[in-house]
């Protein structure tokens, strides 16, 4: 999980900034968290105490309200009756990290990544984009090999992840759809080098490098069995006490 929240800390100054380059410092004075890390928490919350969805994203969401959230899921968190809006964005990948890192078997995965989109992301391709991330990284955890990792997305999902970050940089656009967005970000992940190669590269491809790099850096984190101290501390840094608390009781109870 806080892989995730790295790639989006790291890439939060070039969103609206795009860099088509690997070459760039990993944290600067305006780094910062986003909407992909308030709901990463909330998401975690929710596991770690067996919470509704609806509600946690909802209680998340009204506390951080100026977090950089589309304007149809603004609408959803201050909804007296809130209900799925069959979304395809790529809300519901960014956020899911946590349901990899915390169930054991490629069914409850599956199972849960549906439950944790469903609440507002319930078009196809909404749902798609969670389990495809979330299963990633469960079979990274489980020590699956890159090539493995990419068979299996590409075979259950029909995403084609046989391209490269090279081949897609020059002509990727800003792009916040599920299948605009996922597939690339898992490719960032299977041609990096380590987990920082991952979140550079995720970030050149520009677009909605935040989150591209937040679930490229949840994948990675899973793979490499880290995030490396320079990091975790840059982040840690940047999070509130509340944000703590939850990835450390998080880590205690699924990681660790």
């Amino acid at each position: 999980m806080l892989g995730a929240i790295a790639g989006d800390i790291i890439g939060s100054i070039y969103e609206r900034h795009n860099l088509k380059s690997t070459e760039f410092p990993l944290f600067q004075t305006h780094s910062t968290f986003t909407d992909d890390t308030v709901l990463t928490i909330a998401v975690a919350d929710a596991l770690l105490h067996d919470l509704d969805y609806t509600t946690t994203l909802q209680r998340y969401g009204r506390q951080y309200p100026h977090a950089g959230y589309g304007g149809t899921f603004i609408h959803w968190i201050f909804s007296d009756k809130p209900a799925p809006y069959n979304s395809w964005g790529n809300g519901s990948a960014m956020r899911v990290s946590p349901v990899g890192f915390a169930f054991d078997t490629v069914e409850a995965v599956l199972a849960e990544a549906e439950k944790s989109a469903a609440v507002t992301h319930n078009h196809p391709e909404g749902i798609k984009g969670a389990q495809a991330t979330a299963l990633a990284i469960l079979l990274a955890r489980q020590g699956q090999t890159k090539e493995s990792i990419r068979d299996e997305i590409s075979r259950r999902f029909s995403y084609n992840l046989s391209r490269t970050v090279a081949a897609i940089r020059p002509v990727y656009q800003f792009d916040v759809s599920c299948q605009g967005s996922v597939p690339e970000a898992i490719i960032a992940f299977l041609d990096g080098t380590d987990f920082e190669d991952t979140i550079r590269k995720a970030i050149s491809l520009g677009g909605d490098s935040d989150t591209i790099a937040c679930i490229a850096g949840g994948i990675a984190q899973a793979f490499y069995q880290e995030v490396p101290p320079a990091i975790m501390s840059e982040v840690k840094a940047r999070l509130p006490q509340q944000f703590l608390d939850v990835i450390d009781a998080f880590e205690k109870r699924f990681i660790e």
